[in-house]
């Protein structure tokens, strides 16, 4: 969350298909020159320490993350370079603090049902709707399981689903395995990347198949054309940097993110996902109009990859999202109990034992290797006579949040049997939908105000959100995003006389078009208890202020970096200070805390009615109608109102770093 420098690879390319033509008649003689390597190495320790979530538990450790990085580059000859940097990093919070985030976290849970009299709390797997008390009733089949509990899901090594966040009481509910997947492999599945990792991966996450160990490993040469104009390649694994902006991502969405390593708080360059990919810039310089401009192709040809959203049972999980996955596919594996969900009379509704493949989630797509699955973008930027910086940009590429699509079979009553009528059931597959983007950016200096100014928006087609209103229980959308930002060098005597303060704001603007969100009564004749559609705001702002000052002849740095999400109405206050001891090495301390309201309810479609008429609200004047009467709680949905802040409002941390360049 820290203020980046402004990071840009200079833009242009006639094509990848012109030049690797000319790229072939130049390949690098690798040990050909006599330039030396230059190295650089640099190791980084993180300690972090969590209050207490919102059960009362402190929680603790929750970092101890040491990172070794090298950088190295070097000229190769035929004025070829080389840049690389390998990463790697061990966290001892897993052993250090295996209660909370190892082999020992979890433990026994209770599940809640819903009486005029109160909260029933029954363990997990003896849910009062099983097999035995629903053939009491009268009705006949296979779509519950005994109450005698679940002989692949034994209840233990389980966490209630949100219950570190919000209160759970009244909602919808279940169990969440939370220890390592070599420990206990229930509801693990490969999200993207994520969800299916044993201790020692979760330890040393860079050391895997997509050799994340490997941050950068690139060649770059730049070509002179006889027209004056030059063409610079750079191919490897690397980071595209479109984005003028931090925290929240606008252009800047062409590699994924790891939020997995300190959710939103590290800085972009160190949680991007780097990608093997081909850049072509084609460098027009200037001309009557521009100071300069070029025009850039990037092709990412690697495997497609999503955004890293955390593992369930590690410290960083945005959202809460890797748990409602882990917990939902562990439902459809295993089956499981669901606080709070049969509604068998007026306020009465029961825990409910599902058997395996009735809910939850049933696959994962993840998208293969394929000429088709790759992902393309252009950008022409250029600088005008009168200083005024730009860029337009396109991108074709997979979304790397994931949409979670309603699975089209679906349970047919009580008969165990599958059929395409009833759609609204909650089982989904998850999906990566491919996205189209066009935006652009603006930047300028204005010296009567002593700032700078930065502006970039996007409208993006394709994208996919939680939608009740839907039978899948998705709606395809468009969205416009847009960011306006100002730099300004300020004298606050205070702090510092004789040098500047930096402050620097950012007001960020996401707007969903076709927005669907109905109020109770907003459908005639539909008994709606409370509000449906989408969970996502239609018009949502968060902005962030960073102050940032300079002391002891720049070696002493404290700032305060706040971020408000106005409609999750959350709040985020992270002060820092950072103590340069020497050149070589750097000390920080710092903390971020969270302020607000929290979780947000939102309906769960529990009564949607997928086994009706037995799932239909009590005094329901359409019981053999499956839709969504409103029903409300603040799982699942609930995370996606209250944000990444609010959704972290039980995660206030103080950390301390050190880092050394040797």
């Amino acid at each position: 969350m820290r203020r980046l420098p402004a990071l840009r690879f200079a833009a242009c390319a006639a094509g990848c298909a012109l030049a690797v033509p000319a790229a072939a008649q130049q390949l690098p003689e690798l040990g050909s020159s006599t330039t030396p390597w230059e190295v650089d190495v640099y190791y980084d320790n993180h300690t972090a320490f969590r209050g207490k979530d919102h059960t009362g538990e402190r929680v603790g450790l929750s970092k101890f993350r040491n990172t070794l990085q090298v950088e190295a580059q070097k000229e190769l000859g035929d004025d070829w370079a080389f840049r690389g940097i390998l990463r790697g990093t061990w966290d001892g919070v897993y052993r250090m603090n295996k209660g909370q985030y190892g082999e020992s976290a979890g433990g026994p849970i209770m599940l809640q049902s819903t009486t005029p009299g109160g909260y029933i709390e029954t363990p997990h797997g003896a849910g009062p709707i099983n097999k035995e008390s629903v053939n009491d009733l009268g009705l006949t089949g296979n779509a519950f399981v005994s109450g005698a509990g679940y002989a692949n899901s034994p209840n233990e090594g389980l966490r209630v689903l949100g219950d570190r966040l919000h209160d759970t009481a009244g909602g919808v509910a279940f169990g969440v395995p939370v220890r390592p997947c070599d420990k206990d492999g229930r509801g693990c599945r490969d999200f993207g990347g994520y969800g299916d990792k044993k201790l020692s991966e979760l330890e040393a996450p860079e050391f895997n198949d997509r050799l994340d160990f490997i941050r950068e490993a690139y060649v770059r040469k730049n070509f002179a054309l006889d027209s004056g104009s030059d063409l610079f390649l750079k191919i490897g694994k690397q980071q595209v940097v479109w984005g003028r902006t931090d925290l929240f991502r606008v252009l800047d969405v062409i590699n994924p993110v790891d939020y997995s390593r300190n959710n939103i708080y590290d800085e972009l360059q160190d949680i991007r996902i780097p990608m093997w990919i081909a850049q072509a810039e084609w460098r027009m310089g200037p001309s009557e109009l521009m100071q300069d401009h070029n025009f850039q192709i990037v092709w990412n040809f690697d495997k497609f990859r999503p955004n890293n959203l955390g593992q369930c049972g590690s410290p960083n999980a945005i959202l809460d999202a890797g748990c409602f996955f882990r917990g939902m596919a562990n439902l459809w594996d295993n089956g499981g109990t669901v606080a709070n969900f049969a509604n068998v009379a007026p306020g009465t509704l029961l825990a409910t034992n599902f058997g395996p493949g009735q809910i939850g989630l049933r696959d994962v797509h993840l998208p293969d290797w394929s000429l088709g699955n790759t992902q393309i973008g252009a950008k022409f930027e250029g600088i005008t006579q009168g200083g005024l910086a730009f860029s337009l940009n396109a991108l074709y590429y997979r979304s790397q949040l994931p949409s979670l699509r309603g699975a089209k079979r679906t349970t047919n009553g009580f008969t165990g049997e599958y059929s395409e009528n009833n759609p609204y059931l909650i089982s989904f597959d998850m999906h990566f939908p491919r996205v189209k983007l066009l935006g652009g950016s603006l930047d300028f200096q204005s010296e009567a105000l002593g700032a700078a100014f930065r502006f970039e928006g996007a409208m993006s087609w394709g994208e996919e959100f939680a939608n009740t209103a839907r039978p899948g229980l998705y709606s395809k959308n468009r969205v416009w995003r847009s960011v306006i930002g100002v730099d300004r060098p300020t004298f606050i005597p205070f702090l510092n006389p004789h040098r500047t303060t930096l402050i620097s704001a950012q007001l960020f603007w996401q707007h969903i078009f076709d927005h669907e969100y109905y109020s109770t009564g907003a459908k005639a004749g539909q008994n709606y208890l409370g509000a449906v559609g989408m969970p996502d705001w239609k018009d949502n702002v968060i902005g962030t202020l960073l102050v940032k000052s300079f002391m002891m002849n720049d070696r002493l740095s404290p700032e305060l970096i706040i971020a408000r999400d106005f409609k999750a109405r959350a709040t985020t206050l992270a002060p820092a200070v950072e103590w340069s001891v020497t050149d070589n090495l750097k000390l920080s301390f710092g903390g971020n805390f969270k302020v607000g309201t929290g979780a947000r309810r939102f309906d769960d479609c529990r009564a949607c009615n997928p086994w009706m008429p037995f799932t239909a609200p009590d005094g329901d004047p359409d019981p053999m109608t499956p839709y969504s009467r409103g029903l409300a709680g603040f799982e699942p949905l609930g995370r996606f109102r209250a944000g990444p802040i609010g959704s972290a409002m039980y995660e206030d941390e103080v950390y301390f770093k050190l880092k050394y360049q040797f």
